[in-house]
């Protein structure tokens, strides 16, 4: 579904991303994992076409994505839950999910918003609120939302629960557990290994803008010491 190859990027003078390869086959959850800074955003700002690339190849479903405008690149599919959540702190809770709603795979059984309800009875709670003042959590479960709403087939997540307090992780991670029994395709950015490894097809870790490593969760098991090195836990 999703072939990255020799990415390369940067942001004006100061080259970030030297050479990112990763694949994401149908149906799989796939991590990228690294330590802060060095090149897991910009690889989901490239990919988005949020980001200029100097090198390298990126394909959707044997589409390139090379200097496709964000809108277009999300028109074919591609979900994105991005880093700070950036909801629409103005508008209720209702009008986010709703702001960016589309089935334009005509999916037969699209994401609504009583589907996104049932999934996070919170958004349904706090339906007309604004969503500026709903928790940190809650805010993640409306990017999440919103992002669904665009009924995705593959869903990217940066930075799925940093910040979130234990019991939001908890549901957040259930969450996406459901979201992958479903058959949804998921790019996945965090640094909790003890759930990655078991929730994950796959791995890859990310060090100074490139990949070092790539394993499933019995090699994160077997690799434990080296990992932890590089994704600084």
């Amino acid at each position: 579904m999703l072939n990255i190859s020799g990415l390369q990027a940067a942001y004006g003078a100061s080259q970030v991303l030297f050479d990112i390869s990763l694949e994401l086959k149908n149906g799989e959850v796939v991590t990228l994992m690294g330590r802060n800074g060095m090149g897991k955003t910009t690889t989901v700002r490239a990919l988005m076409g949020l980001l200029p690339t100097l090198g390298g190849t990126l394909s959707f479903d044997g589409q390139s994505l090379a200097g496709r405008p964000p809108e277009r690149i999300a028109r074919l599919g591609l979900g994105l839950v991005p880093e700070g959540r950036q909801i629409f702190p103005t508008l209720t809770v209702r009008e986010n999910l709703v702001a960016t709603a589309a089935n334009r795979l005509n999916h037969a059984e699209p994401w609504t918003l009583a589907r996104v309800y049932e999934l996070f009875p919170r958004l349904a709670e706090r339906a007309g609120q604004a969503a500026g003042t709903l928790s940190g959590g809650e805010q993640q479960m409306l990017a999440i939302g919103r992002a669904l709403m665009t009924n995705p087939r593959l869903l990217i997540l940066d930075e799925a629960t940093e910040g979130l307090a234990p019991v939001i992780r908890t549901e957040i991670w259930h969450c996406i557990a459901h979201l992958k029994q479903a058959g949804q395709s998921i790019l996945l950015i965090d640094k909790n290994l003890a759930v990655l490894k078991r929730l994950a097809d796959r791995h890859y870790i990310v060090e100074k803008g490139r990949i070092v490593w790539t394993g499933s969760g019995p090699d994160l098991e077997r690799d434990a010491e080296k990992v932890h090195g590089w994704i600084g836990l």
